[in-house]
């Protein structure tokens, strides 16, 4: 099988051939011997024999600043039909050396659909349509996000991976449930490469300006920058903001760089942690642009081995924008019969990877494994369960940079203590805190509940937590990461608890009051078919409960519609 992909969302206008002699129906080509599951391993990163991946790029570079739309568009519409051509080429010599004889190169057109820019997102459509309508193939529209996911996937062998896409435009973090791919976490302001380079814009460096924030840091200082992590969702513009000031400030511009990587990525690699443990996974890929930085790299590598999971990079030209990821996928969902009539071809420049129909086989979910009695690797603690006690251990993440990570363990500890005992003060469920020992970042709580939420979820329950956040927002703080698994349930409906309040903080702000629930929504999504339904209930038990619920509850919708999908 051969496959023409052809991709142009904003910068890079790259047409790519894929070419596998395995049966893309069997799925038994994702699962490479010896493939690379660690970012600084030395075995190569290359398809095998049976596979081959011929890329043609021809990138746009700004003369300054970032991405102009109009420039972009320009640049695709000379450059996408000579790619385009050159990749076709490539398809018939290889058509003619292995003795083919058909009027056809390739076996489909594969395009990315979006998202990106519309400008540049039709061009590349309508020369899909061209090539597909000229040799008579089938047509197959790809999300760029999802993409990112699959050719790390496919060059890894992983079963079900969580993906972390670190891109331009976008940041996020991925898992696979049920046909779809649920996004369990997202940047709540901007992508996390657009945010690097207006840092680098306001130092009057050219675009891109990730690698060379990557250079300078190599001989900095690290200097504290704002932390913003709210569950599994994250948010950069403070950070920048912050990193500015501290050049405009005298900063060394190396030190500032040092600081802002080893924020920004620790901030990622967290909410990868987060996911996997959510999800119960093992298994995480790295996708987009942004995933190059070394340092990125050495931290995600760092943070799966603490935990025991295993984690893959794919080479360099996979992880920034390239046909070749669409070619891939678009193969994939060739073999699945998942191809599209020209009339229905349209683009979507918002097109959110959630929305995306997982018609190829996208490996299953991990079985989860009783936990009572063990020492359970959470996302940021060890939790030792005893008879009638639980212990919480902060330990060092060896990943996070020394400074930050001993601050992030002090705070969280403080503020769990703290917000726990409030939230009981206020009437809501919370386990009693027998000890707190704050030099070794180790809390002592009442052993409460049989069962994680996600594990025992119902209407009535999720309805309680609604009523719980509601309280505490009343109250003037929020718990800051209100996951199913930070939910213990009793044998009873009523028996509803609210547990791991280290990311609370005290506001009265209904933005913060809406990122509460937008977490819990998130993490239903990512843990049930029956999310919506239960959302729906959610929202009607804090709408009743909360002074404040309708004008907090609009917020959640204005959050929900952010998505940096463009």
């Amino acid at each position: 099988m051969r496959i023409l992909g052809i991709e142009g969302t904003a910068w890079a206008a790259s047409a790519a051939v894929f070419e596998t002699r395995e049966d893309e129906r069997s799925e038994s080509s994702g699962r490479r011997a010896g493939a690379q599951r660690h970012a600084n391993s030395d075995v190569p990163t290359t398809a095998s024999d049976d596979d081959h991946v011929f890329i043609e790029t021809d990138a746009y570079q700004p003369e300054s600043g970032g991405i102009h739309p109009r420039e972009a568009a320009e640049h695709m519409g000379e450059a996408v039909p000579e790619v385009v051509e050159t990749a076709l080429a490539h398809a018939r010599e290889r058509a003619a050396a292995a003795g083919e004889d058909t009027g056809a190169p390739v076996d489909a057109v594969a395009f990315s659909r979006g998202p990106g820019l519309g400008p540049c997102l039709r061009i590349v459509a309508t020369a899909a349509r061209a090539v597909a309508q000229r040799l008579d193939v089938p047509l197959v529209g790809v999300n760029h996000m999802v993409a990112h996911l699959e050719v790390g996937r496919y060059f890894s062998g992983f079963d079900a991976p969580v993906c972390l896409n670190a891109s331009g435009a976008n940041a996020h973090v991925l898992g696979y449930r049920s046909g779809r791919y649920r996004v369990l976490g997202e940047t709540m302001d901007t992508g996390v490469g657009n945010a690097i380079d207006k840092f680098t814009r306001h130092l009057g460096w050219s675009h891109p300006g990730g690698p060379k924030v990557e250079e300078h840091a190599r001989d900095g200082e690290y200097v504290d920058l704002p932390y913003v992590v709210k569950g599994m969702d994250f948010s950069f513009s403070g950070i920048m903001s912050a990193a500015k000031q501290a050049v405009d400030d005298d900063e060394a511009i190396e030190n500032v760089c040092r600081g802002l990587e080893e924020t920004v990525f620790a901030m990622l690699a967290e909410v990868a942690e987060r996911a996997l443990s959510l999800t119960d996974a093992d298994e995480l890929v790295l996708g987009g642009g942004v995933g190059q930085n070394q340092r990125l790299q050495s931290m995600l590598a760092e943070m799966c081995d603490q935990r025991g999971a295993d984690f893959f990079a794919p080479e360099p030209r996979f992880l920034r924008d390239n046909a070749g990821m669409i070619a891939i996928l678009g193969a994939r969902m060739y073999a699945a019969g998942d191809t599209l009539p020209i009339e229905a071809s349209g683009i979507d420049s918002d097109y959110r990877p959630d929305q995306v129909d997982v018609t190829w086989n996208a490996g299953e979910p991990v079985a989860r494994a009783g936990h009572d009695g063990d020492e359970i690797q959470g996302a940021e603690a060890v939790v030792t369960i005893e008879d009638d006690r639980v212990i919480k251990e902060r330990r060092p993440r060896s990943y996070r940079h020394p400074v930050l990570d001993e601050r992030l363990r002090a705070e969280r500890t403080r503020q769990e203590a703290r917000l726990t005992s409030e939230a009981r003060r206020h009437g809501v469920p919370t386990p009693v805190i027998h000890d707190v020992d704050l030099a070794a970042d180790r809390i002592v709580f009442q052993r409460v509940g049989e069962a994680e939420l996600r594990d025992a979820l119902t209407e009535q329950r999720v309805r309680a937590v609604g009523r719980h956040l509601a309280t505490i927002h009343d109250a003037g703080f929020v718990h800051g990461d209100p996951t199913t698994r930070n939910v213990r349930v009793g044998p009873g409906d009523p028996s509803t608890f609210l547990i791991d309040f280290g990311l609370g903080y005290y506001t009265r702000d209904e933005e913060d009051h809406a990122m509460d629930l937008h977490v819990l929504d998130q993490s239903l999504a990512g843990t049930t078919d029956e999310a919506e339904d239960l959302q729906t209930a959610l929202a009607a038990a804090y709408r009743a409960t909360s002074e404040r619920g309708g004008a907090v509850l609009d917020q959640l919708a204005a959050i929900e519609g952010r998505g940096r999908y463009q």
